[in-house]
């Protein structure tokens, strides 16, 4: 028969963090086969509790009961952070500002993260954009595999884990939910959502919500902004759980960016900012401007608009009693950048080609002479221009799968996973206004373009990319010993494609984004394959490319869960990783015959863990050990003095987590976790005599999480904290960032229906209570270079209102 065992009472009040929970996962097709597994008993779900995990890896998961609690508005990565093993660095309060995952030490873009079964890590470097995820309010529950996928995971880079959320399913009842909220540094917020309920004859359901939100930055000057729009149809099909649903996301964010700090400015708390404003040099016809504004540390240069938003479609069709059929496709788009500026001389060669014209006007003061002066005397002449490095994504993807059950406890399924980005990555030049801020946020891609004398767009890079994935997988899945022990044996084999295709020359052995795009004739270099430019000195280029890079791999994993009585159950799991290489590995100042210098990362993941559960009481306890094999890494090479990424060989990490949640009464829960990580390097680093038994960087040595909540009528009150230990910040492990302690407090009113609707509370949120200084998000160094850092988020209080009718 189907896996069913009793955990009696296996659930406590909401504690922040997900030890429990079904063993939900991102596609439709994970979902039916773990949800086989049934919890029962009389206490599963307490005040929005966690449930108990029952797949056969070290997995977490929390839900939206948890997720309300915390600051509205906040990004789902923030609500994981309770989670041992789980390391998420807030830029900001309220979490549209952006921030880093970190899992066992693995790097946000050694993770994947999807949205309802859609990959959303960037097509290009694989990076993670925590502000630009789903509104909280609209997260059903968020899962983390630690270390592991699932077996139909559409990625081709998670040797670090997986990153899980499913949206919320419209109601079947008519109703509306409006929602205010008001906070430190002039924070304001509103979120509204119609649901149809059931309607017409098939039952159709229907959602709508928006979000819009807006606050200063907590030090220095700069805003940010940001509106959110879904949608969401779900149809019904029969009485068998079949169904359709079809998803739309926007998510419009206009940020300022905080400027980052030296763990020396943190020591002598010397906090620098961006400037609030500038004077720009105005053109003057006839006459060389002397170029000398005050603009290089502008606040209105260093920013981070960003336009996403996807299309997401989930089904389910059961063929026959045994059969089942789903199939999940989806669009998604992006338009971003980071901001930026750079001074060009009017009569910069990129600008004038082959054209012998003597320059270009770019300031439109009548004349090409403001160019390139003495630097010595710091009078630099030249224009000042808008110079961001835009990226425009088109993504098509699609997962797949057939379920057949065999039997009562057999089961197989066989999945196909499509993926395909087209990655366009320019860098159009445009103007300023009078103000100095640019004409648009995305330069010449949106606002007027430069055009060179030529007539061709004046950019800094241009480069298109297609990464195409390709993976079939398959499961089996099997009960024995009379529902005792479960065996589930997966693989999935990825084939990945990049094509590259390099429209400009690139600074020899350089991982910078930008390129020197000119027609200008290049000259012999004396480094065979590489060019020079009159007026570059000594410069290597590499020329312009195309090329197709592949890489596949097949990646078995192994799970079982052995249960040898009510309550205790004891597991095993084994998995392989890959992560291939990022543009920027591949692009970065290389020759074609060069590509295949950099190669796939994979791993070996193990983990050997032990769950109770009783009336009262869930613990989890776990062992775990990663070998990464063929590291990439980012590091300078001495001799060439210019930053490569390259392997470095096999890296091993280890540690243990331990999780325990009590219901010491109806009114009171408490959780408590640790987590232990280690790591070490097994190879020297490129060029250094230095590298093995240097651990790996922004790893937390320990971590640990508590909460408690108490419950009394209609007051609820909550205090969890969070404690993240040193990380080392450089490659060489000689820079490290101080640890830290975080207290988070909520308190919540409900007025229940007295206000003659279906619920109203009044919710105060406190982040970080004793006002603790600590860095959070680290952009870290190569070799033994110095740091940077994002300052954290000092005492936030906010306060909201919400009400459904």
């Amino acid at each position: 028969m189907k896996s069913k065992f009793l955990l009696s009472g296996a659930a406590f009040t909401a504690l922040g963090v997900a030890m429990s929970g079904a063993a939900w996962a991102q596609s439709t097709a994970s979902q039916i086969a773990e949800d086989e597994i049934v919890v029962l008993g009389a206490r599963r779900d307490i005040d929005g509790a966690l449930r108990a995990e029952q797949a056969p890896k070290a997995r977490q998961t929390v839900t939206q009961d948890f997720i309300d609690q915390q600051v509205p508005g906040q990004s789902i990565l923030q609500s994981l952070n309770l989670v041992p093993g789980v390391t998420f660095a807030n830029n900001d309060a309220y979490g549209a500002a952006g921030g880093d995952v970190n899992i066992r030490g693995f790097d946000s873009r050694r993770v994947s993260l999807t949205f309802d079964g859609a990959p959303t890590n960037d097509t290009g470097n694989y990076e993670v954009y925590a502000s630009q995820q789903l509104d909280p309010e609209l997260i059903e529950r968020a899962n983390v595999n630690l270390g592991t996928t699932d077996v139909d995971s559409p990625t081709a880079s998670a040797t670090g884990g997986t990153i899980n959320y499913v949206s919320r399913t419209p109601s079947e009842d008519a109703g509306v939910r409006v929602d205010a909220a008001s906070g430190s540094w002039q924070m304001g917020r509103v979120f509204g959502m119609i649901e149809t309920g059931e309607v017409g004859p098939l039952g159709t359901r229907l959602l709508g919500a928006a979000s819009y939100q807006e606050y200063e930055h907590f030090v220095g000057p700069g805003e940010i902004r940001r509106e959110q729009y879904n949608a969401k149809l779900y149809q019904p099909i029969g009485e068998n759980g079949d169904f359709v649903s079809i998803a739309y996301h926007y998510n419009e964010a206009r940020n300022d960016f905080y400027r980052r700090v030296s763990l020396a400015n943190f020591n002598s708390a010397v906090t620098p900012v961006y400037d609030a404003s500038c004077q720009l040099v105005q053109g003057g016809p006839g006459a060389q401007d002397s170029f000398n504004d005050t603009c290089g540390n502008f606040q209105g240069f260093n920013i981070n608009p960003s336009n996403t938003g996807n299309v997401r479609i989930q089904s389910r069709f059961g063929l026959t009693d045994s059969l089942t059929f789903t199939f999940d496709p989806s669009f998604q788009y992006v338009r971003a950048n980071g901001g930026g500026t750079e001074t060009i001389s009017e009569t910069d060669l990129r600008l004038i080609g082959q054209s012998g014209a003597a320059g270009v006007d770019l300031n439109g003061d009548g004349d090409t002479v403001d160019i390139d002066g003495n630097l010595a005397d710091s009078q630099f002449r030249g224009v000042r221009l808008y110079a961001p490095s835009n990226t425009n994504t088109f993504r098509y993807g699609a997962t797949s799968s057939l379920l057949w059950d065999i039997s009562e406890d057999h089961s197989l399924r066989v999945g196909f996973t499509w993926d395909r980005g087209r990655h366009r990555q320019t860098g159009e030049y445009s103007r300023l206004n009078a103000d100095a801020e640019p004409g648009d946020v995305f330069g010449g891609d949106f606002d007027d373009p430069i055009l060179n004398a030529e007539g061709n767009i004046f950019q800094k890079r241009d480069r298109l990319s297609i990464a195409s994935l390709s993976q079939w997988s398959a499961e089996y899945r099997g009960d024995f010993m009379e529902d005792a022990l479960t065996l589930v044996l997966g693989v999935r084999v990825p084939e990945f494609e990049r094509e590259l295709d390099q429209r400009c020359y690139a600074v020899k052995s350089s991982t910078s984004s930008s390129q020197y795009c000119t027609t200008e004739t290049p000259l012999v270099s004396p480094t065979p394959g590489f060019v020079r430019f009159a007026g570059r000195g000594t410069t290597d280029y590499a020329p312009p490319f195309k090329a197709t890079v592949n890489y596949d791999d097949v990646l078995p994993n192994v799970g079982i869960t052995y249960r040898p009585a009510e309550g205790h159950q004891v597991y095993f799991s084994y998995a392989e990783g890959l992560s291939a290489p990022q543009t920027e590995d591949l692009y970065g100042g290389v020759l074609v015959s060069q590509l295949d210098n950099v190669q796939p990362e994979t791993s070996k993941s193990y983990d050997l863990g032990y769950r109770y559960s009783d009336g009262r009481l869930l613990a989890s306890a776990g062992l775990w050990y990663s070998q990464s094999q063929n590291r990439i890494v980012r590091s300078l090479d001495p001799i060439e003095n210019v930053t490569l990424a390259r392997n470095i060989g096999d890296a091993d990490l280890w540690g243990a987590d331990l999780a325990l949640g009590f219901q010491v009464s109806e009114a009171l829960s408490l959780y408590g976790s640790i987590a232990y990580a280690n790591s070490e390097l097994q190879q020297n680093l490129p060029g250094q005599t230095v590298g093995r038994g240097l651990q790996i960087v922004e790893q937390p040595d320990l971590s640990y999480s508590m909460r408690a909540e108490y419950e009394s009528g209609a007051v609820t009150f909550g205090l969890q904290a969070r404690h993240v230990g040193d990380r080392y910040a450089n490659d060489f492990n000689t820079e490290v960032a101080p640890d830290y302690t975080v207290f988070d407090a909520d308190f919540r009113y409900d007025f229940g229906d007295s206000l003659r609707n279906k619920r109203t509370y009044l919710q105060l949120n406190i982040m970080n209570v004793f006002d603790e200084d600590y860095l959070g998000n680290i952009s870290s160094a190569q070799n033994n270079s110095a740091a940077s850092y994002q300052l954290g988020v000092p005492q936030t209080v906010v306060l909201s209102l919400r009400a459904e009718f």
